[in-house]
């Protein structure tokens, strides 16, 4: 555990969380999907399509947006980088993970356009763990980092929706 001085001065983790896990899950998603798959829940017409897909492209705009938003700012993108700037604008105006928020989008829309619900319990797995091993941090770091600010923005902006 980091004391407040050393999680202001590294960054949140020293281990790429998210992206470790958005390939791991879809790994076991793709490899779930066809050793057990499990039948579609859902409607498999166009309406359903186009909402399913429109999940996912909100998902991937959210992800490009808030990465935008992030580099315009000059600060860290990565978890194991230190955030030189408390972000707030952009997609960060209305949650704390937007990038985050929108990877759990994609699963859903890979879940329409593959027919495989895996994508569906493994997009939600990945929102535990990725709150548990990178969220949970990154918070700490910017509390420690930016205190007061920091508090006042988490306390009027939720954490995922």
């Amino acid at each position: 555990m980091h004391d407040g001085k050393d999680a202001a001065a590294a960054g949140p983790t020293s281990i790429p969380w998210p992206p470790i896990l958005i390939v791991l899950a879809i790994g076991i998603a793709v490899l779930l999907g066809g050793i057990a798959p499990l039948p579609w829940p859902g409607l498999d017409d166009g309406p359903a399509r186009v909402v399913g897909l429109t999940i996912g492209v909100v998902g991937l705009a959210l992800v490009i947006w808030a990465i935008v938003t992030l580099r315009q700012h000059q600060t860290a993108v990565m978890p194991t980088e230190m955030a030189s700037e408390l972000v707030t604008s952009g997609p960060f105006r209305w949650v704390r993970n937007p990038i985050y928020l929108g990877d759990v989008f994609i699963f859903m829309g890979l879940a329409e356009v593959t027919k495989n619900i895996w994508f569906v319990i493994l997009g939600l797995g990945f929102a535990v763990a990725v709150t548990w091993l990178s969220i949970l941090p990154e918070e700490r770091h910017l509390e420690a980092r930016f205190g007061d600010d920091y508090r006042a923005y988490k306390d009027k902006t939720r954490r995922w929706i």
